[in-house]
């Protein structure tokens, strides 16, 4: 798990129907670290490599914890038996469904229902190992300001290094980079019937997991933690 330049706390789903055809569809496979063929999906406005440009490096995944630089004074074994000691005090969640939408100009899974369970495991996740992160550097705080951020957001970057955490946090999947309205639309409409089969209802977490961002840019599944508590 060491040579890795950020280390971020992901869901990523178990491996099946609905993780094999996140894979695909973005090109790339964190479990394996594969570059994968993208699916033959015809009647897209864009091909599917320019539409899932964005989100490919980082997999298909769910954001708990976001990406950060490690520490100085901790090693990444410490950091995995955090996340190991983590999970085995944390109750999985239990959520209905997953849902295609459109969130911020892209489109991504949601969950549907009742959400609080899952807020709070993402504000624990967050706040339990914020030890292990390095403060980001100017730049990279100036990225994070450049959409424009509330107040609030601008308290939660500076004291998480990222506006959306805590109050702030929406969960997702992530399938396309930015789409205009007409390009979201056509892309939900060729997207929703390959999807719709395999998503989990209910929708359970059980597991979370680390992720690390190699020296290839991309991000790699490297440990999965069960729920137990």
């Amino acid at each position: 798990m060491d040579g890795f330049t950020r280390y971020a706390i992901f869901y990523y789903p178990p491996d099946g129907p609905l993780a094999d055809f996140g894979a695909r569809w973005l090109g790339w496979d964190p479990r394996t670290g594969r570059r994968l063929a993208h699916p033959a999906l015809p009647g897209l406005p864009r091909p599917v490599a320019a539409i899932t440009g964005t989100p490919r490096k980082y997999g298909f995944h769910g954001t708990l914890k976001p990406p950060f630089q490690l520490a100085q004074g901790f090693d990444v074994s410490e950091l995995h038996a955090a996340t190991e000691a983590l999970a085995a005090s944390l109750a999985p969640v239990l959520l209905d469904e997953l849902t295609l939408a459109r969130i911020d100009g892209f489109l991504a899974l949601v969950p549907e229902g009742e959400t609080t369970p899952l807020a709070l495991l993402a504000a624990r996740v967050v706040e339990a190992l914020d030890a292990f992160r390095q403060p980001p550097e100017e730049n990279e705080l100036a990225r994070r300001r450049a959409p424009g951020l509330s107040d609030r957001q601008e308290v939660l970057l500076q004291q998480w290094g990222y506006p959306y955490v805590m109050e702030e946090f929406r969960f997702h999947l992530t399938l396309t980079g930015g789409l205009s309205d007409a390009e979201a639309e056509a892309v939900a409409e060729r997207l929703r019937p390959e999807i719709a089969p395999l998503l989990p209802r209910p929708f359970r977490i059980r597991d979370i997991c680390l992720f690390g961002e190699g020296q290839d840019g991309r991000f790699h599944l490297l440990h999965r933690y069960a729920l137990t508590g």
